[in-house]
């Protein structure tokens, strides 16, 4: 097989980053300092290992779709992060072991969602938002 690059070494993909973003939705028992606490955690985390945060966004209490863990509501948080490819399999490991968490996903987001968010959080139209009736 001929390569036109050499295939990238283990240094080289660790270098790499992507666009991300993380929904966690905490347990609702939580107090605004354990959530707070909790946020900053994962944001250390992130930090810790070469990541950047972009934007965090508590979301508050919300009734969830569905009982999980005989819970009924939970406290949702969003937080979009550019980080190294190979962090999220380690932040994986951090969420699935504290259990103020009851769900997360972390989702890798293209060009498009990335621009979408930056639009949104400036507050320019997206194209996307409901006609309001007056």
């Amino acid at each position: 097989m001929t390569y036109l690059r050499a295939p990238l070494s283990n240094h080289e993909t660790k270098a790499i980053m992507q666009n991300y973003e993380l929904m966690v939705i905490f347990t609702p028992v939580l107090s605004e300092d354990e959530f707070k606490a909790a946020q900053k955690k994962f944001v250390d985390f992130i930090k810790a290992n070469s990541g950047e945060i972009v934007h965090s966004n508590p979301w508050g209490l919300k009734s969830l779709a569905y009982p999980i863990q005989k819970k009924t509501t939970g406290i949702y948080w969003v937080m979009e992060y550019v980080a190294p490819t190979d962090i999220n399999e380690k932040l994986k490991i951090q969420l699935l072991r504290d259990e103020q968490v009851l769900r997360h996903i972390v989702i890798k987001l293209d060009k498009y969602a990335v621009e979408y968010n930056t639009k949104k959080r400036s507050g320019v139209s997206t194209g996307t938002e409901k006609a309001v009736e007056g």
